[in-house]
């Protein structure tokens, strides 16, 4: 790519696929600028060049535009966590009046054992265009049991950014483990079944908790090093890992991990939500990434407004990016509502604060480098990924504009998202998704869900009455007569 000066515009002309013409581009940069009436270059799927549209259209005769007049522009948001199986067929359908170990071991992983490939693939990008269409161009999945790389090819056809790896266990009489050198050759295949540069790559994604023995922990780290890549696994949700662990090993969870010589920038944990002191001490002092899905916590009912510290490891400079879990604990992978939220649970709290800004950072920068792909996006800077998402402010939520960063987290705005691009490639135009056939994805999602809780013997259940318009009272159309009302059930 030709150099760039300090005024951001090539020196000599360049190839261009596109011009985002006139948007206010909140560039998320060391500096925090955000550039009013923008011309964005694209070229080989980067950003080429920032600056008035007169100079950058000159450098690049004859490229096509896209209009972002009257529009805000940002990095491409980050979620850091979301499984992308079973939970997507099934949304909304785990009753929220169950605790997390009910939701999960009496609800989700039984229907894991029924899902088939095809059920993966669909699942994955219907979880990538819900994604792309509130501003999110990257998906790290967290694990998945049976099918990894047909997520990754769901993933592929929408055109996001992710990484995808299939869950490892090795603890005994629970089913899909492994032993512990067989757990290690599988997510090895894997990592290397991805291609290692591209959209959609490998990751080592162990189940975590006091499923994972340690000869399984280290064999882990001991990989990842080895393919240089990264890994996560889950830790502390709840109280119950702390307990397990401080039974079998006399330490909590995070304390022995560091024993072990598995914490460092290649790990991603997984909530790490329950922490004490010394367990904050070692995810701080071994550069080990957090990634936080406060909506899980809430609807899951996890407890973080007694024990949550993710804004003490944003505040003593760790590295937090947020999550949005599962479509029955987040319920929704929209990234601009989990900033919202864990700013909102720690300002209640009180302890750590965190201010809009800081909120919106893990989202878009800090994110991207809690997840290592800091050169590559969280920020809309020349040399990087042109992953980007256009929100037009012509929305009554925009109406009127305020301070952007607090807009942008507690404004709700992510329905605004207009365009988005990823690696260059418009994949949102106009609010309609470019990749796949929506019509069809969604017919096939509410077959593919009748089947699978067919099989699975499960009646969804309804909080409200359904009932036919022709049942009500001889057909006769509300509201009924003062006398044809009865008392409601107690």
């Amino acid at each position: 790519m030709t150099p760039v000066p300090e005024n951001g515009i090539p020196e000599a002309p360049e190839p261009a696929e596109l011009l985002v013409t006139g948007g206010m581009v909140v560039t998320m940069s060391a500096g925090r600028e955000v550039i009013t009436d923008a011309t964005i270059a694209i070229a080989e799927g980067r950003i080429a060049a920032i600056g008035p549209y007169e100079t950058v259209r000159a450098s690049h005769p004859g490229t096509p535009e896209l209009d972002a007049s009257g529009c805000v522009i940002v990095p491409g948001l980050i979620n850091a966590h979301q499984h992308c199986t079973v939970d997507p067929l099934i949304r909304s359908v785990i009753p929220d009046g169950i605790d997390a170990q009910e939701a999960i071991f009496g609800w989700a992983v039984p229907l894991h054992g029924l899902v088939s490939g095809d059920d993966d693939e669909l699942s994955a990008a219907l979880t990538a265009a819900e994604s792309l269409s509130r501003g999110v161009t990257t998906v790290l999945e967290a694990g998945t049991v049976a099918h990894p790389t047909q997520v990754a090819a769901g993933f592929t056809a929408a055109g996001i950014r992710g990484r995808v790896g299939g869950w490892g266990w090795d603890a005994p009489d629970v089913p899909y483990s492994l032993p512990a050198p067989e757990a290690l050759a599988r997510q090895e295949e894997i990592v290397r079944s991805l291609p290692a540069e591209g959209l959609v790559t490998g990751w080592i994604t162990l189940v975590g908790h006091d499923l994972v023995s340690d000869e399984l922990f280290t064999g882990a780290a001991e990989l990842a090093e080895r393919l240089d890549t990264t890994m996560t696994w889950h830790m502390s949700p709840g109280p119950g890992d702390a307990e397990s662990y401080l039974r079998r090993t006399g330490v909590r969870p995070l304390v022995h991990l560091r024993e072990l010589g598995v914490m460092g920038p290649r790990l991603l944990l997984g909530h790490a939500v329950w922490l004490d002191v010394d367990e904050v001490d070692a995810v701080l002092a071994t550069r080990t990434a957090v990634a936080s899905c406060p909506a899980a916590y809430l609807r899951l009912g996890q407890g973080y407004t007694r024990a949550g510290r993710h804004g003490e490891l944003v505040r003593r400079g760790g590295r937090v990016a947020l999550g949005c879990d599962a479509h029955n604990a987040g319920d929704a992978p929209d990234v601009l509502r989990a900033a919202g939220l864990l700013a909102g649970l720690e300002n209640d709290r009180g302890a750590w604060p965190l201010r809009a800004d800081e909120a919106f950072a893990l989202a878009t920068c800090s994110g991207a480098e809690a997840i290592g792909l800091g050169d590559l996006i969280g920020s809309v800077e020349v040399g990087k990924a042109a992953d980007l998402a256009i929100l037009d402010t012509r929305d009554l939520a925009w109406t009127p504009p305020g301070d952007l960063a607090t807009h942008l987290v507690w404004g709700a705005p992510s329905h605004t998202v207009r365009d988005v691009l990823v690696g260059g490639k418009v994949v949102v135009r106009d609010h309609r998704i470019t990749t796949l056939d929506v019509d069809a994805l969604r017919q096939e999602a509410v077959s593919r869900s009748s089947a699978l809780l067919r099989a699975a013997g499960i009646d969804v259940p309804r909080r409200w009455p359904v009932v036919p318009a022709t049942a009500l009272h001889g057909s006769r159309p509300f509201p009924v007569s003062p006398s044809d009302r009865k008392d409601p059930p107690r």
